[in-house]
């Protein structure tokens, strides 16, 4: 079997470099750990499979005596998500990395680690954002939103989760570099951009964090409020300008005239599908010395690059919600 190839470093390097592009980038990334999860096998598809079976119906099947009744025949649902190629790289001059007094190789390979995550992570967000089960604060449409977050709204969101028999989250893609998952306490997950906190924070009910006692929060959990479990990130941008007046109740405005609106993605388990940002195939760093070769006669140039297949879907609208508020001032 022919070695696998990363540049100008050997596969033993690129194993730690991908390792510190993980170690860096694991805290920012939040739609990552909730999701149901499909890590890239090499030599794969570029169509990753969700596969889901079906429920049978429950309606009372009662026996006749020496009858042998029909059998129910087993179905399932595929849902199909085609991968796609991301990523960016660094150019690098011989002059810097012979002279320059700070790590450059180490401290690329760090901010190319950032990039990953939040790129993809957004990504991730367009994707999951663009569901169908929708609430909002107030009002019947997007151009309409100019109220807060509250305790009767999330009510609502938990409630229709609950109809469609959705099952809170038990378990959780650990916070390592390698792929695995760990228990956690059920719960749904609310993911709202840091904007929101106040707002969260105000809501009846809210326990932050710091009086879970013996539950461990996640990184960048602010509390929860009955069923739901709060996470920020800066990734999960509002739609800027697209509500109601702000100035009725006061809320985030871009300009100044229009509230900006918030979109609070409330997930149960199995909502959404990806394919994780960690394991031995989720990420290729690719580093390459300056060496002499067509364009570059005096190996004066290399790069310091990152490449990645992934992908996110949908795989149950009703299992997740977005709730569309404006956030306070």
């Amino acid at each position: 079997m022919a070695a696998v190839v990363y540049g100008d470093i050997s596969p033993r390097t690129a194993g730690h470099a991908v390792k510190q592009l993980l170690k860096r980038a694991i805290p920012m990334l939040v739609i990552e750990r909730f999701g149901q999860t499909s890590p890239l096998p090499s030599n794969s598809s570029k169509v990753a499979k969700f596969r889901r079976y079906n429920s049978l119906s429950a309606t009372p099947n009662a026996l006749t005596e020496g009858v042998t009744p029909a059998g129910k025949a087993l179905t399932s649902t595929d849902v199909n998500a085609t991968l796609a190629q991301y990523g960016d790289f660094i150019e690098i001059t011989d002059v810097i990395i012979d002279t320059h007094e700070d790590p450059v190789l180490q401290e690329s390979t760090d901010v190319l680690g950032e990039q990953a995550a939040e790129m993809i992570e957004i990504v991730r967000y367009g994707i999951l954002k663009a569901g169908t089960n929708v609430f909002y604060a107030n009002g019947v449409a997007r151009a309409s939103v100019n109220a807060v977050y509250t305790r009767a709204l999330q009510r609502q969101v938990t409630r229709a989760l609950k109809r469609q028999n959705a099952r809170k989250i038990t378990t959780v893609v650990k916070s390592t570099a390698n792929f695995g998952t760990q228990a956690v306490a059920p719960a749904f997950i609310g993911m709202v951009h840091t904007d929101m906190e106040t707002d969260i924070r105000n809501m009846a009910g809210f326990v932050s964090v710091e009086n879970y006692g013996s539950m461990t929060p996640y990184e960048t959990e602010i509390g929860k409020c009955e069923d739901v479990r709060y996470v920020t990130s800066t990734v999960l941008a509002p739609f800027a300008d697209a509500g109601g007046l702000a100035v009725t109740n006061g809320t985030l405005s871009t300009t100044g005239t229009q509230s900006d609106v918030y979109p609070i993605l409330i997930v149960a388990r199995d909502a959404y599908g990806l394919v994780p940002l960690k394991g031995k195939h989720a990420i290729t760093p690719l580093v390459s010395n300056p060496r002499p070769q067509g364009g570059d006669p005096l190996a004066q140039r290399g790069t310091v690059g990152w490449k990645s297949m992934t992908t996110a879907v949908i795989l149950n609208d009703l299992w997740m919600a977005r709730v569309e508020v404006a956030a306070t001032n």
